[in-house]
Order: C-alpha cells, then sequence, then structure tokens
C-alpha cells in the first residue's frame, strides 16, 4: 500500500506559491510607494553563473544576480511582461485553473500586453520562475503533453471536479497522458516494482503489447524524446515517493546518451529549479557497446553526432562514471549509431524475450 500525500500538504505548496506571486507584487508596491523606481532582482541564468553540483548531481545557479529597473528604458518592457505574468499566474494558481504555455501568449492579447512571439513570452515565464523558485507548473502553466504512463499504478484525482476519482494506469491500451491531472495526483497502490522510461513511443507502444508490465512488474513511461520536465518530475516522485528503481532505454546515439542523463542529473536550462533530476535512475542502453556484442544494424555517425561526443565527454555529468566515459569512447571508435528498433532484425519480441531481462538483470547477452 502506498502512502498517500496528504491534502493539507498540496495545500500549503499552494498557498507557498501564491504567497511567492503576492510578495513580488508587494516589493514592486512597496518601492513605488517609497517614490523609487522599482527593481526585480534575480539570479542571472547566463552560462557562466550555471555550476554543476556534485551533491546534488545536477546543474546549479550560482550567486550573480541581475536586475530589472523601471528606471531603465530597455528594462520597461520587460519588466512589466514579468508583472503581467506573475499577476496572471496568480490568477491560474487561486483559481485553480491550468494554461498551456501557447495560451499564455494568447491570454497576453487580452490584457493588451504584448509579446514579439511565444519565444519571448517563454523566457518570462522562466524570469518569474528564476525570481520565485517555483516552476511553471506550480502557476499550473505546462507545455503540450507527449508523454505517456502504462502500468499497475491507481492514482487518485485532486483536480477540481475530480477529486476521489481513481484511476489504474492499465485502464488505456495506448496508456495515460502525462498531463496536469496525473502529475498532481495521489498514489494509492501499485504492484510494481521498478519503471522502465522508453526514449521513443514506437517501443512503448510494443512493450505494452508484449506485456512487459507484467512480466516485469513494472511502470512504462513513453518519454516522447526528451522527457518535458513535467515528465522528469513525475518519475522523480515515482522512484522518491514509491522507492522504485528506475531503468532508461533510448537510441544508441549521442542523443539518446543525454536524453537518459537528463532524466538523471537535469539540465542546464533548468538550474533555476529543483526536483526534476533522479540521480539514481540507471542508463540501461542501447549502448554503443551493445550495437557491437549484438551486432545491431546501424546508420554511420555524422559530423553533429561525433561533436556532440566530444562535448559530452568534457560535460561534467559524464565525467564521473566509467559507463559514460566507456560508451562515449566505443561510440567514436565504431562510429556507428542505432535505433532500439533495430533488435527487430532479431525478431518483433526479441527485444523484450532477450535484451530486456539482461539489461534489467545485468546480464551479458546470452550466447
Amino acid at each position: 500500500m502506498v502512502q498517500k500525500k496528504s491534502k493539507s500538504s498540496v495545500a500549503e505548496r499552494q498557498q507557498e506559491v501564491v504567497n511567492s506571486l503576492k510578495k513580488l507584487g508587494t516589493d514592486i508596491y512597496d518601492q513605488l510607494d517609497q517614490g523609487v523606481f522599482p527593481t526585480i532582482n534575480m539570479p542571472s541564468r547566463s552560462t557562466e553563473n550555471i555550476n554543476y553540483d556534485p551533491v546534488t548531481r545536477q546543474y546549479i545557479l550560482g550567486e550573480r544576480v541581475v536586475s530589472r529597473s523601471a528606471r531603465n528604458i530597455r528594462h520597461v518592457k520587460p519588466f512589466t511582461q514579468l508583472a503581467w505574468a506573475a499577476m496572471f499566474s496568480n490568477e491560474l494558481t487561486t483559481k485553480k485553473k491550468t494554461s498551456t504555455l501557447r495560451d499564455v501568449y494568447y491570454s497576453a492579447q487580452a490584457y493588451e500586453m504584448t509579446f514579439t512571439d511565444q519565444q519571448e513570452s517563454n523566457n518570462i515565464i522562466t524570469d518569474l520562475e528564476t525570481v520565485t523558485g517555483f516552476s511553471r507548473e506550480d502557476f499550473h502553466i505546462f507545455p503540450e503533453e507527449r508523454s505517456a504512463i502504462f502500468g499497475d499504478l491507481t492514482i487518485g484525482y485532486t483536480v477540481p471536479g475530480y477529486e476521489g476519482k481513481q484511476l489504474n494506469l492499465t485502464s488505456h491500451p495506448d496508456g495515460v497522458l502525462i498531463g496536469p491531472a496525473l502529475t498532481t495526483s495521489e498514489f494509492i497502490n501499485t504492484k510494481a516494482n521498478k519503471v522502465i522510461a522508453i526514449e521513443k513511443g514506437a517501443l512503448f507502444t510494443r512493450f505494452i503489447e508484449e506485456n512487459v508490465h507484467n512480466k516485469h512488474n513494472a511502470l512504462l513511461i513513453s518519454c516522447g524524446g526528451q522527457a518535458p520536465r513535467q515528465t522528469r518530475s513525475f518519475i522523480r516522485r515515482l522512484q522518491k515517493e514509491l522507492n522504485l528503481p528506475v531503468y532508461i532505454f533510448t537510441d544508441g546515439d549521442p542523443w539518446g546518451m543525454h536524453i537518459a542523463q537528463v532524466i538523471i542529473s537535469g539540465s542546464a536550462n533548468a538550474a533555476h529549479l529543483r526536483d526534476l533530476n533522479t540521480p539514481d535512475a540507471v542508463w540501461s542502453g542501447v549502448w554503443a557497446s551493445d550495437i557491437v556484442e549484438y551486432k545491431l544494424p546501424t546508420d554511420p555517425l555524422d559530423e553533429v553526432d561525433i561533436k556532440r561526443l566530444y562535448e559530452l565527454a568534457k560535460d561534467p555529468r559524464y565525467q564521473n562514471d566509467p559507463l559514460w566515459q566507456r560508451e562515449i569512447k566505443m561510440f567514436l571508435k565504431i562510429k556507428k549509431k542505432a535505433e532500439q528498433e533495430a533488435f527487430s532484425r532479431y525478431g518483433l519480441t526479441y527485444i523484450v524475450d532477450e535484451y530486456l531481462p539482461n539489461k534489467l538483470e545485468g546480464k551479458p547477452k546470452s550466447s
């Protein structure tokens, strides 16, 4: 039986978010009341201020601070955009409504607040995260869902209109979208003893068809490529709250490696946030050494792939683990890459019957 989150802790978290937004507004008001141009200070997100922390095993921001001041004519527009974003986020949070990043961009027009394009709007939301220390998901702002989960986990919804309703995540054969309603749900019970995160939807579907969730007592997650932040946060919840080990399966190329590493150690782009990484998750393949051992069909690495491998070799997230360094060197040696689907050369179910069990048990290829 899973220990539920208390409703009071959920409410306390929401109140903390609202308080942080109101504090931002109060600070601006107080400065105006004192007859000074209001200024908003926030940690710098410049590359020079992003450092890798070996303790938390993720990127964090340093001590450098940047300011937005209404005194500076160049800062007036982003200053007002940030104030509007805080107001809009407060409205979403207090009314328990959700929005997408795209919807935020268009909603601004109803308030006669203009953004040049959605990227400018997205950047302001990131500024708001940096100022408050809370994520856009805490403000009920989400990207479009593209990841899903399938397996024996019963959740209890907490979103308005569905409070108390329960759902087992084997209920839909295509999996359940990892969206706002799911990520804010309570975990009721599960028989699963592991999580398998999968880069691509095709293999996720194959695993469901081949009953991997029952054969290996696993919760299956389709990352949809690079896992969105809410999916990475949800994977962390599964590991922390249910004490489930996490195994990550990607394509055998430098980009697949990095998809796994971002789940494990987070990204530089989210250095201003916490609780998005799962440090004890394991990248289980496809490794470069698997390409050789299983004699997989391959494509040659191109110049961009090779350049990326040299970048990864210098990245601190990859430097303290012999596995990562070994596989980077192997990729550079064979100069080949392979997709997860390459195992189909041995039959449609080979990846489930042979490769997956070997990887989960840490065994070499069967002779």
